[in-house]
């Protein structure tokens, strides 16, 4: 199912419709689709190089709006909308845990993390957001500061270094943002226990 819903998600950057397209997938990314933004971002991009920053900021703005669905989500449907589409995703048992020992200061973190690396997802951390009642106003700074941080370095990937630089993109995009998500995770624990 999953490589269905990737294949269809390509197959849309070659429409005339792309970019409403993207902002649909980035919307929706942000609180319920599994497919990231960044499949359909970056087909695009390559076609049409001397549109790749209009792409990161429709992809961003659409981002941030469908983070803050996610947080109404969390915020006013937990039960009725929120639980079935994480259980809907088998991500649940992630849900409950980071729930369990969430501080403000961690949900803060992990908006920035799941932003930059979609570590942990980024529905799951919009959705705890809602229901750990975050300040709105917070969380769309923290959410215009790491999808835009995403979006536009994948921007100024693609313009300055092109098609050679997709497969990398690809292949190993997701691994240097989880080591960068994991240098600010470290950072923030050693912060911590440094002020102790």
């Amino acid at each position: 199912m999953l490589r269905r819903l990737y294949d269809w998600t390509m197959s849309l950057a070659g429409r005339p419709s792309a970019e409403i397209w993207l902002a649909v997938i980035a919307f929706v990314e942000s609180s319920i689709f599994l497919v990231p933004a960044d499949v359909l971002f970056l087909p695009m991009a390559l076609a049409k190089p001397h549109r790749v920053w209009r792409y990161a900021l429709v992809a961003t703005v659409a981002s941030v709006l469908g983070g803050i669905a996610g947080w109404a989500i969390g915020y006013y449907a937990f039960e009725t909308v929120a639980k079935p589409i994480l259980e809907f995703y088998g991500k649940l048992d992630a849900f409950d845990k980071l729930r369990s020992g969430v501080t403000y200061e961690t949900i803060v973190l992990l908006l920035v993390t799941s932003g930059l690396a979609h570590l942990p997802p980024i529905k799951v951390v919009t959705i705890l957001s809602g229901v750990a009642n975050v300040n709105l106003g917070l969380f769309v700074i923290s959410a215009i500061i790491a999808r835009g941080a995403r979006f536009f370095f994948l921007a100024w990937l693609l313009r300055r270094y092109g098609e050679p630089i997709r497969h990398f993109i690809e292949k190993r995009l997701g691994q240097i943002a989880a080591v960068v998500a994991a240098v600010l995770i470290l950072l923030y624990i050693a912060f911590h226990m440094l002020a102790r």
